[in-house]
């Protein structure tokens, strides 16, 4: 039988790209987001992916998913924490409204997406668990406070998990990617030229000059190292934050 993999996130950028190579890789892959149609663009894509409209932040949403899925393809053998979102303003700006809501999907939602397979996997001793956090999950960038705060806390998230499952054969890490060519980049780039007046152009020239290696990473990028770590080659590779940033972090 089949793998069953969750990646949410999963219709659009690197969640896309995630679902995509699990698929490839002979996988039955369950996608959610909140927004139907990206999820059914990419479905429609590759047989093996399964698209479900679920709010992360949410907890009655993703319980019911997983039972729904769970139903349909068998438990999860992977769960790939994907789905986040990032503004941008100084601190003291920042309102209570918007930080709640940067934590509720980037945090509460990562915790509440991989809470309901955990009691599984422990039974079966077996499971991955992969967040995909950001190396701002490691270093602090300026006027996005929230999100930071945010992704740090799913690093320790995942090394709590890590210290709670290692004994019964799960392996819980976190992907921490420099700047991703990515829908939230243009996003952050669009902002950029709205508070700054720089041009897209410079923008990207910013952003991509935090990479020591001159660059963006690439979704695939990222995919590749989620499959590596959901391989029996990484058995015994958990607790750890793999930074993808060349060399950023």
């Amino acid at each position: 039988m089949a793998r069953h993999a969750l990646v949410t996130g999963g219709g659009t950028g690197v969640g896309k790209a995630i679902a995509l190579a699990l698929a490839d890789a002979g996988m039955e892959v369950t996608i959610c987001g909140r927004r139907r149609e990206p999820l059914d663009e990419a479905a429609a894509g590759n047989a093996r992916l399964h698209a479900a409209v679920a709010d992360v932040t949410d907890e009655g949403s993703m319980a019911a998913l997983h039972a729904a899925a769970e139903a349909a393809r068998g438990p999860f053998d992977i769960v790939v924490a994907n789905a986040g979102a990032a503004g941008s303003a100084p601190a003291h700006k920042v309102s209570l409204e918007d930080w709640n809501r940067t934590l509720a999907v980037n945090l509460t939602g990562a915790f509440l997406t991989v809470k309901p397979a955990l009691p599984g996997m422990i039974a079966r001793k077996s499971g991955r668990v992969l967040f995909i956090a950001s190396t701002a999950g490691l270093k602090g960038y300026a006027y996005v406070a929230p999100y930071v705060a945010a992704k740090h806390g799913v690093v320790g998230l995942m090394r709590a998990l890590a210290a709670e499952t290692a004994k019964a054969g799960v392996t819980v890490n976190a992907i921490c990617p420099g700047f991703t060519e990515t829908d939230m980049l243009a996003d952050s780039v669009r902002r950029i030229v709205e508070k700054t007046g720089r041009s897209a152009e410079e923008a990207r020239a910013s952003l991509t000059a935090t990479n020591p290696q001159g660059r963006l990473i690439e979704p695939r990028e990222i995919a590749a190292a989620v499959l590596w770590l959901v391989s029996d080659a990484a058995a015994s590779v958990t607790g750890q934050a793999l930074s993808i940033s060349g060399g950023e972090t």
